[in-house]
């Protein structure tokens, strides 16, 4: 492969892919290893341990509760049991430790989270953790579904009333596949419809449409660098988002806080897009992806404004550095638009979602959308196997319990100054000015390269910079030159001299050494381009 192809392929790589490149490039490389700095990853350096500790408590003790008097390498299963809960909190007094505490006090709370009589609910967490069973409820398991309905209420939904469902999934991304399959098995999206994205978005929300069986035609509705109260934001003028007046828009896929800018949609935003449903588009599907919605102080889904329409997608893989354990929910209303239009379609299309689910149901048109999803995620056939693992459900909920407690006020801010205090390291190496507070998540940031270096350089070095190089090659040098990684944001919806930078995954004082490498390089280019304007013609 000549040079010019070489250089074409790799432009052409997805930020992900770009990523993988440059790390086996540099792992080649004698001492690159040792001072990379990856600031493109967004994996959390941090973790919850008090849940956890609880977790393997817990299954210690019901380990212990499997074993009988005989010696033998098999043990019992989980049953009913008298003073199991004498046994159980003598256990934890035992132990030392906060994990011990926190299942006392959740124990002894006044809340009632658990959805179940005490006892039953900690014969069933037993029975969950031991993991001897399959999931049931295929959905979501019974001793699992309040306290998570509880955390998803407090933190993403304000408390709102409205009864809904949730389908625990292998976290965030599983639930992005199972809702575009079953939107389409379901004739509620067909390929080559009319959906709207808002940007930027996680860049698989915008490769998915491409795919042979989608071929989805995407409008995009842009967010804008804009002033709130003197600070930095992105946001949506009233202009983009009158886009989704368009009838023929059959459904809207939002990140929101959005993946790489890390803003939250302002309230009025929200107000609008509520109004254009209730009085031009009441048939518009929403899907909102709120995985970044626990780091703002008061975060408000779509789901609590306009739940009707809305399916809300949640990982908890972020919030408590849990990307290794693939925990998630879909949630939709009781009553919703996606139920609704299936009731509506044509007979013919009525007929043949007949045959797919009849296995499962007498009367299949009676399936509510969110089993059809469980069904599909194993497809129909296997739905009797579906569920997310009973031992991922026990983690979810210990999660979820910990958030509702006063420790879990405590964690959220400590996560948000992380957050918050690297994001300033990096801004004030960089010269920049900290974004609106109350929006921003600052678990990312986006800096367009080409407008950051115009500031310091001016606009002759920024023709130089748009006609020597592109933000790929920039990369590239920055890795080989200052082994620093950073994800280019073109894919995400962003502009095409924009990068992400994650501020979750490297330590706190190493982020004004991030902006140091950054200022380092562009120094370098700034050099090459005196040079190259001194030499003679």
């Amino acid at each position: 492969m000549n040079v010019a192809a070489q250089e074409d392929l790799i432009e052409n790589l997805s930020p992900f892919e770009l990523s993988l490149f440059l790390e086996k490039r540099l792992q080649s490389e004698t001492g690159a290893r040792e001072n990379l700095l990856n600031a493109g990853r967004g994996n959390p350096n941090w973790t919850a341990p008090i849940p956890r500790e609880a977790f393997f408590l817990l299954g210690q003790f019901a380990t212990m509760e499997t074993i009988g008097n005989e010696q033998s390498l098999t043990a019992g299963m989980i049953y009913p049991s008298q003073k199991r809960s004498e046994r159980f909190l003598q256990f934890l007094e035992e132990k030392v430790g906060e994990g011990a505490r926190f299942l006392e006090r959740i124990w002894y709370s006044e809340a009632t989270y658990f959805g179940l009589e005490k006892e039953a609910w900690l014969n069933a967490m037993l029975d969950y953790i031991i993991g001897d069973n399959y999931p049931d409820p295929v959905r979501c398991l019974t001793g699992c579904e309040e306290p998570i309905k509880a955390y998803l209420n407090h933190e993403l939904f304000s408390g709102q009333s409205v009864p809904f469902d949730l389908f625990a999934v292998e976290g965030g991304t599983a639930g992005i596949c199972y809702l575009f399959d079953t939107l389409m098995n379901n004739y509620l999206l067909k390929k080559g419809d009319r959906i709207a994205l808002l940007l930027p978005t996680f860049a698989p929300y915008l490769e998915i449409p491409e795919l042979p069986q989608y071929d989805f035609e995407v409008v995009k509705i842009q967010a804008k660098q804009t002033e709130l109260e003197g600070k930095v934001a992105y946001q949506y003028s009233e202009a983009e988002i009158d886009k989704l007046k368009d009838s023929t828009i059959k459904a809207v896929f939002v990140v929101n806080p959005s993946n790489p800018t890390a803003n939250a949609m302002c309230q009025s935003t929200i107000e609008q897009i509520k109004d254009i449903v209730q009085t031009v588009h009441p048939r518009l599907m929403i899907l909102t992806d709120d995985v970044y919605g626990t780091f703002v102080p008061e975060f408000h889904s779509l789901f609590k404004e306009l739940p009707y329409n809305t399916a809300c997608i949640y990982s908890y893989s972020k919030y408590f550095g849990a990307t290794g354990w693939r925990i998630g929910t879909i949630v939709t209303a009781r009553e919703n638009i996606f139920d609704q239009l299936i009731n509506e379609l044509a007979a013919e299309k009525q007929e043949k979602l007949e045959a797919r689910y009849h296995s499962l149901n007498a009367q299949p048109k009676q399936m509510k959308f969110i089993d059809r999803l469980v069904a599909d995620s194993r497809d129909v056939a296997l739905n009797h196997a579906a569920g997310l693992s009973s031992v991922q459900q026990v983690m979810m909920t210990l999660f979820s319990l910990y958030a509702l407690l006063d420790e879990g006020a405590a964690y959220k801010k400590e996560v948000m100054a992380i957050c918050h205090t690297r994001e300033q390291l990096l801004f004030r190496t960089l010269g920049l000015e900290e974004p609106f507070p109350s929006l921003n998540t600052a678990y990312y940031c986006e800096l367009n390269f080409k407008d950051w270096t115009e500031k310091r350089y001016g606009k002759e070095f920024t023709t130089y910079l748009k006609k020597r190089w592109t933000m790929t090659k920039v990369l590239i040098s920055l890795a080989e030159k200052e082994q620093l990684m950073l994800l280019k944001a073109d894919a995400f919806g962003s502009d095409d001299w924009s990068v992400r930078v994650s501020l979750a995954n490297l330590a706190t004082n190493q982020y004004s050494e991030v902006g140091r490498r950054i200022i380092r390089l562009s120094e370098r280019l700034k050099d090459e381009w005196i040079k190259n304007k001194n030499e003679p013609r």
